[in-house]
């Protein structure tokens, strides 16, 4: 069987580009719940058993419950429009992302409802997973759901780390920041697919079960450092007592524990193991690298472009690997696009001429606002949008990846994939 080394790079070739899909789709099948779930599936209580849950996957991780529980479960759930699958005792609503709506203030009250009045004798199962900041909307008393949307889109566009983000979120939230777990009796197991560079299970989702150390003045701090310009009113609450979360020391939380069921360097050690039986060397970066996409992919390049011409630091072929999660600063209104398909484009002004095939894409299916995962790019990419009418860099000033993919027909389209442990990042060099 021909590797895919031995196969052109060209745009009319596509071996390369099915070699590159083949390692996402081995990083998606070791982030499917299942096999997590079941290797943390808890014991059954003297009571009642309820689950929550909220995020990209949340659906997929709830029907994946129902399939190894067997005994009595009931609960809700919430996931982006779009995102949901068919259950059987586990409700499954849907809700915006990535900026709130009035339908992620309902599933909201829906969880805090379905917990509130169970006992010690029960059980919470909670079923987290990126995305989960934006489909909990709670705004603190006396604020709105506008109030809410105002801060996501700011920080959207903010280029902030997710971390970053979550620190604020957390502070002008009914829910997050492990109040959630805070508003029951039960004893609550989280079981988590982390899309957080490192792992902190607290940051997931903006930790709606879980509290960490973060304080208001860490919140403060992160909207000084970025520039944020906040309504005066948000960050008045921001600054208050009002906005502080529970402790992780709180004893509310003794009973409780969290368990990372997936995440991006137990994908990322899948998709090597694809391209090794290939016959394809592999180069693991990083799985958790930040950092303005456009940026992340220019350090990418040099790697790949010194390996192309001098075949350094490691001998090519080789698969670079990464992981983690960038970040799109905005400029101007911005145009179509994703952190993916940014990073694609600033790759391929960067790799022009270079015989080098890259993949980026969101292992959720989604980059951005679009309906596609990611982008492919390759040496070619710039001349052929320039045939195109299109000029790279202009598209990287506008934010505009989406448009110049579309163009050619780069664009990785996947739909929903049911789990979600962040960016996923291939460099084929040959």
């Amino acid at each position: 069987m021909k590797s895919p080394c031995d196969l052109q790079t060209s745009h009319s070739n596509f071996g390369p580009r099915l070699f590159l899909k083949s390692l996402f789709e081995a990083a998606v099948a070791a982030a499917d719940p299942v096999a997590g779930i079941r290797h943390h599936l808890p014991a059954k209580p003297k009571g009642r058993t309820v689950v929550v849950g909220a995020g990209k996957g949340a659906a997929q991780m709830a029907r994946a419950l129902e399939a190894l529980w067997d005994g009595p479960l009931s609960g809700v759930v919430v996931t982006r429009y779009g995102y949901a699958c068919a259950t059987s005792r586990i409700e499954v609503v849907e809700a915006s992302h990535p900026v709130p709506d009035a339908a992620g203030m309902v599933a909201t009250e829906k969880l805090l409802d379905a917990i509130k009045d169970l006992s010690a004798d029960d059980l919470v199962i909670a079923l987290i997973c990126g995305g989960g900041s934006a489909l909990l909307p709670a705004p603190p008393p006396g604020f709105s759901l506008e109030d809410e949307k105002q801060l996501n889109e700011i920080l959207l566009s903010s280029g902030a780390s997710i971390s970053a983000m979550n620190v604020v979120r957390k502070h002008f939230s009914t829910i997050k920041g492990g109040r959630l777990a805070a508003a029951t009796k039960a004893k609550v197991i989280s079981l988590i697919v982390s899309d957080i560079p490192g792992d902190n299970p607290a940051f997931v989702a903006s930790g709606p079960t879980l509290a960490d150390d973060g304080t208001r003045s860490d919140a403060l701090e992160t909207v000084r450092r970025l520039g944020l310009r906040l309504p005066d009113r948000v960050l008045r609450h921001i600054a208050s007592p009002l906005a502080d979360a529970p402790s992780p020391q709180n004893p509310v939380f003794a009973r409780n524990s969290a368990h990372i069921i997936a995440s991006a360097a137990i994908s990322l050690d899948a998709a090597a193991s694809v391209a090794r039986k290939a016959g394809i060397e592999v180069a693991i970066l990083s799985d958790s690298i930040e950092g303005e996409s456009r940026d992340v992919a220019l350090v990418h390049a040099a790697i790949a472009r010194e390996i192309a011409t001098r075949n350094r630091p490691v001998k090519k072929p080789v698969v670079l690997l990464s992981g983690g999660e960038t970040t799109v600063t905005l400029r101007g209104k911005g145009g179509k696009g994703g952190r993916n398909s940014e990073f694609a484009l600033s790759a391929a002004l960067a790799l022009e001429g270079l015989d080098v095939v890259v993949l980026a894409a969101d292992t959720d299916g989604i980059d951005g606002s679009e309906n596609n995962a990611g982008a492919y790019c390759d040496g070619s990419t710039v001349r052929r949008l320039a045939a195109c009418g299109l000029d790279a860099q202009r598209l990287l000033e506008e934010n505009n990846s989406f448009s110049g993919f579309c163009a050619i027909d780069d664009l990785f389209v996947t739909g929903p994939t049911g789990t979600n442990v962040n960016d996923f990042r291939a460099i084929l060099v040959v």
